[in-house]
């Protein structure tokens, strides 16, 4: 704790003045009043020559600031015709299946992160995510009623780990989950 610093010779005058404004209390004295000291003034400055050469400090250095990243956008190139026959048919069976069905959000998006980097590491090509069918209900329930893993699915493929590595996103075939799936093509390792 540091003591106190007192007052200056102005503040002590300034109390003093203001201390003589007012009726002391029973049994104490007003404060003597210090003339305050007299205020310096300042050397004049000597008178500039005429012409003076103007010096401008250099210009400040402004930051430029970095653009923020390009957001990432999942499936973004398109698949030949080949592809897409076979997936609207169901003639293709995918390579690995993450069931989301029946999990809390937390639980969900752990076992996505989790489930692409294990279907990746096999060099899986397409992945069948079985997220359960949504029911038609306003966007702002979504959040307490059913089908709410189905709704963030995809800001969970765009924002994660994985995004660079999804070459499409496509609607799973009736007999591999319909409305309540989707497929996800990987791109190839290379």
């Amino acid at each position: 704790m540091k003591l106190p610093r007192g007052l200056t010779a102005e503040e002590q005058a300034a109390w003093a003045h203001l201390a003589s404004s007012v009726d002391p209390l029973a049994g104490r004295t007003r404060p003597k009043v210090v003339a305050a000291p007299a205020a310096q003034t300042a050397p004049p400055k000597p008178a500039a020559p005429k012409f003076t050469k103007v010096v401008r400090p250099p210009p400040r250095m402004v930051p430029v600031p970095t653009p923020p990243p390009a957001p990432r956008r999942i499936g973004h190139t398109s698949l030949d015709s080949h592809w897409d026959r076979k997936l609207k048919s169901g003639s293709i069976a995918p390579d690995y299946t993450l069931d989301l069905h029946d999990h809390y959000l937390d639980a969900a998006h752990d076992r996505l992160e989790s489930g692409l980097s294990q279907a990746r590491a096999m060099d899986a090509r397409l992945v069948l995510v079985i997220t359960g069918r949504p029911r038609p209900v306003e966007a702002a329930d979504r959040g307490s009623k059913r089908g709410v893993i189905r709704a963030k699915l995809l800001d969970w493929l765009a924002a994660g780990p994985h995004a660079d590595a999804i070459a499409a996103i496509r609607k799973a075939h009736r007999k591999h989950g319909g409305e309540g799936a989707v497929y996800v093509v990987l791109r190839r390792n290379r």
